[in-house]
């Protein structure tokens, strides 16, 4: 089982469960436990080759990895702790693993805020990707990683994202980065489809507005899947919105969360 935190909540009986993003672990949300913990119950998680996951079980995951497998180890956590439904709040590659545990488990998912979501890979982000491809045998991880990094959050304002989610990285070996890596051979066919399906659970997508490779189609699946959606664009802010601008995030979140118990 992978590595979880919890932090709970004696006056509630509602769930909030955090899942970051590749290259990060559940310290990405260091800014968001004080304000949630006062109102929920929390559950923080290590993905598979993240933060405390990254060694027990190693030996157990030497197969190919896929979004359904990584979401159901999500899945096996809340099993385990008995936990029957969960907001789950997830950042930039964590949306898709939400979006996909909703697919196959909507009754465990009461509602889905997505932040640097990712719904449709752009042309800047499909030549990252096949850079990567070309390269990832060759060139250390670290290497790639920090170049994506500055790809996606280029601005001086990002700095503070870059720097937390390359040392983050860290802590990652290289043939796990190659497994999460190899992920995105599937990852165009699945957000085709989570483009054109509008599940109908409550979806609050928190996105900055230079998060340029990623808010445009985010802008478009909103107007589409606008009975269940809605969209907050947080100003001087880029991908990782959680960390940038924690305040508004955690203000923006925890109302969408009233709204809809």
């Amino acid at each position: 089982m992978i590595n979880y935190t919890i932090y709970e909540n004696e006056t509630s009986t509602q769930w909030v469960t955090f899942v970051h993003g590749a290259g990060g672990s559940s310290s990405i949300w260091f800014k968001q436990i004080r304000d949630f913990k006062k109102q929920y119950n929390v559950l923080l998680l290590d993905l598979r080759g993240h933060g405390n996951s990254n060694t027990q079980i190693k030996n157990a995951l030497k197969g190919k990895y896929t979004f359904q497998s990584i979401a159901n180890d999500v899945l096996e956590v809340i099993d385990y702790l008995k936990i029957e439904k969960s907001h789950f709040v997830g950042i930039s590659l964590g949306t898709i693993l939400i979006r996909q545990l909703a697919e196959t488990h909507p009754e465990r998912v009461q509602s889905m805020i997505l932040g640097g979501a990712i719904l449709k890979m752009n042309f800047r982000s499909q030549i990252l990707m096949k850079l990567g491809n070309m390269f990832k045998y060759v060139l250390p991880y670290l290497v790639l990683y920090k170049f994506f990094a500055f790809v996606i959050m280029p601005n001086k304002n990002h700095k503070q994202s870059r720097i937390l989610f390359i040392n983050e990285a860290k802590k990652l070996y290289q043939k796990e980065f190659i497994r999460w890596f190899k992920l995105t051979a599937e990852i165009n066919p699945i957000l085709k489809w989570f483009r054109q399906v509008e599940l109908g659970i409550p979806t609050l997508y928190v996105m900055g507005e230079e998060d340029y490779m990623f808010l445009p189609s985010v802008r478009q699946v909103v107007e589409k899947h606008y009975k269940s959606s809605q969209l907050f664009v947080i100003k001087q802010c880029g991908h990782v919105v959680n960390v940038e601008q924690p305040e508004i995030f955690n203000k923006n979140v925890i109302l969408f969360l009233k709204m809809i118990q």
